[in-house]
């Protein structure tokens, strides 16, 4: 009897320690993230706009474009004064501009420039059409614009 009990204690052990049988292949799953991230570089070319006589599609600067969105992303470039270049001068009046953004105009306090997939290192110039104005104050006139850059 004791026999057969150190017998079965033996074979017990045997199938708890035997190694496990292992598989002829597996398999690790792999992931990764990347994050949305649009990105503008802008660059003042520290013009002066002729306001007596006009000034016509004047470099005003360029702005570099990055953005991984790959449904796109939108430009929106937004005047400080609604468009227009004020003076503190007494009398004074705001003399409207036109904004060109890449070839694409506006005027106004916003202008919206869409872009229809991921870009980068895209260079955009951006230029300002001043009218004529024989009549303006004398002044410093001024405004600025402000560019920014949002993914789809």
């Amino acid at each position: 009897m004791i026999r057969r009990i150190a017998a079965a204690s033996a074979l017990v052990a045997t199938l708890v320690s035997a190694p496990a049988l292992a598989d002829t292949s597996g398999s690790i799953k792999l992931s990764g993230t990347v994050s949305l991230t649009c990105t503008v570089a802008v660059t003042d070319a520290g013009a002066q706009l002729n306001i007596l006589s006009g000034s016509s599609n004047v470099a005003v600067g360029s702005v570099v474009e990055n953005c991984n969105d790959g449904a796109g992303y939108t430009i929106t470039v937004a005047s400080a004064n609604g468009g227009s270049l004020k003076s503190s001068a007494t009398g004074a009046q705001p003399v409207t501009y036109t904004t060109s953004y890449d070839g694409t105009n506006g005027s106004g306090n916003s202008f919206a420039v869409t872009r229809s997939g991921a870009q980068f290192n895209k260079t955009a110039a951006v230029s300002v059409t001043v009218p004529a104005n024989a009549q303006a104050i004398a002044g410093s006139y001024s405004d600025t614009l402000t560019i920014t850059i949002a993914g789809k």
